[in-house]
């Protein structure tokens, strides 16, 4: 094997090794445009762009449906649906960052977006960015 011959494969092998990771980067910045089911199955959102990232809207929920849990009163008694819990309008060095407000305990937290593949995106929510809680959601359409 002569020297050149090493080279080309040499080369084939990080221009492969750039497609494969190159890939990777393509799934985890495709659109998360959709309606998306929850991790505990009870809601679907609808992610939209929006600024320069995406923002979602319960589009279902399962049970009463009322934001019961709101810190404003008079939003108590509301449905569910139509209500803005993601907000992560602004792109970051791995997905979006900006809001995630969690009807279940009425309390909205620093939180991030990022698409994993075609069908899942996961979200996280945040306390002082350290304690953080994730979800992965599965696309429905």
């Amino acid at each position: 094997m002569n020297f050149g011959h090493r080279a080309r494969l040499g080369l084939a092998g990080t221009l492969l090794a750039g497609l494969v990771l190159g890939g990777s980067a393509l799934a985890q910045t495709g659109d998360a445009s959709g309606v998306w089911l929850t991790e505990t199955g009870d809601s679907k959102v609808r992610l939209s762009r929006c600024g320069g990232g995406y923002c979602g809207t319960i589009v279902s929920t399962s049970g009463a449906g009322v934001d019961v849990n709101n810190p404003d009163a008079s939003k108590r008694s509301r449905s569910l649906v139509g209500v803005q819990i993601v907000n992560a309008s602004s792109a970051g060095s791995d997905g979006y960052e900006g809001t995630l407000y969690n009807p279940k305990d009425g309390k909205t937290y620093s939180g991030t977006l990022k698409v994993k593949g075609p069908g899942t995106v996961e979200v996280a929510g945040c306390v002082m960015s350290v304690f953080c809680k994730r979800q992965t959601w599965k696309r429905v359409n």
